[in-house]
């Protein structure tokens, strides 16, 4: 006797086309950082933790972030970079076994700023940097605003990184410009003071985003997707807000499709909020009716509680999912992220188009120790 597809089967099973890519379904994982690669190598460790994930279902695999080729990009050496012959052979080898799991993947490039710590590894000497020199909660720190050549430098850096993620085998990239990071720091006011080209408005404080998004679509292939991921929360400023209507947000996102941007990933505390008054559209929902682009959803997803109580162990085994379902049975967005749920249980994907919600793991920080 054949079992009828779940609710669930039938609407998060549905291909979707993103540029020359096809994903064939909905579920995306979400990028997460894990500080598992020592000298910023992914091992065999690492490449079976993200083929577990797409042999269990997940369509689209979106790496945790990893540090472009700048000496202040980041401040960990066991979070992985994405530059260096070692680093990069260790990031071909999971892009193989995330295919040979049935998965496409996305390696996530990121640029931390002023969030980087003075001394830190992998390169100590190396100081903050940032649109001018200011930490999220308005402090000088011990950075420093970047110059044109800093600048410069930062985009090509973006650009060889994307350029290396086609080379070695990978679906597309995705640009981290969200939670108070580099290129965060120059779309807030809170952080971007300056009076150059690079401040301003908001449609000025766009500018280094949108030539981060430029040099990459030049040095990729046309049909290499781009996902540019954004919040208007930043990190120890969750109530941070680039844009106030919806107006302001195509403004924000409109110089960043025209650049080359062909997925929003647009991360929330909690998905299912409405991002403003008079509209149940959440942030994703309004990026895809403002840009007419394809847009990922996240938060929360697969937790009954926000990110911050699930992360002290606070979360349930799985939310009520007909409130996703609707919403993307309705086409408000593409596809949903699944974070910690994921990274708790890497067979969420796998029960979940089953039907079986029952056998869903519930989350404990715990899983946050080891690469499962």
């Amino acid at each position: 006797m054949t079992t009828a597809p779940s609710r669930a089967a039938q609407i998060l099973s549905r291909p979707v086309s993103l540029n020359g890519l096809t994903v064939p379904n909905r579920i995306v994982m979400a990028p997460m950082t894990r500080q598992f690669s020592p000298g910023g190598i992914p091992g065999e460790d690492v490449a079976s933790y993200y083929a577990r994930r797409a042999a269990a279902g997940v369509g689209l695999i979106v790496t945790e972030g990893t540090y472009v080729g700048h000496d202040s990009a980041g401040q960990s050496d066991s979070i992985p970079r994405f530059h260096g012959e070692e680093q990069l052979a260790g990031w071909a080898k999971v892009a193989e076994a995330v295919h040979a799991a049935g998965g496409k993947v996305v390696p996530q490039l990121w640029h931390i700023g002023m969030v980087r710590s003075a001394g830190q590894p992998p390169f100590a000497d190396a100081p903050a940097v940032g649109p001018s020199g200011l930490r999220i909660d308005g402090t000088a720190g011990t950075g420093k605003e970047m110059t044109q050549a800093d600048l410069d430098e930062v985009i090509a850096a973006f650009a060889e990184a994307a350029a290396a993620a086609e080379r070695i085998g990978f679906d597309g990239v995705e640009l981290h410009g969200a939670h108070g990071y580099l290129i965060d720091q120059f779309l807030w006011e809170g952080t971007n003071r300056r009076t150059d080209a690079y401040g301003g408005d908001l449609v000025a404080r766009t500018k280094f985003a949108t030539e981060i998004v430029a040099a990459v679509r030049a040095a990729v292939s046309p049909s290499f997707p781009i996902v540019f991921r954004y919040s208007q929360w930043k990190q120890e400023a969750y109530d941070a807000r680039l844009a106030e209507t919806p107006e302001e947000l195509g403004a924000l996102l409109t110089p960043l499709a025209e650049a080359g941007v062909d997925v929003f990933h647009a991360s929330t505390r909690r998905y299912w909020l409405p991002e403003f008054e008079g509209s149940d559209l959440n942030l994703a929902g309004w990026t895809k009716k403002l840009t007419g682009k394809p847009t990922i959803t996240v938060g929360s997803v697969g937790l009954d509680s926000d990110f911050l109580r699930a992360f002290a162990g606070e979360g349930s085994a799985a939310a009520d999912l007909d409130n996703l379902l609707d919403r993307l049975e309705r086409d408000e967005f593409d596809l949903v992220a699944v974070g910690r749920a994921l990274l708790q249980d890497p067979e969420w994907a796998a029960k979940v188009l089953d039907g079986r919600h029952g056998e869903l793991a519930p989350y404990n920080p715990a899983s946050l120790k080891s690469l499962s």
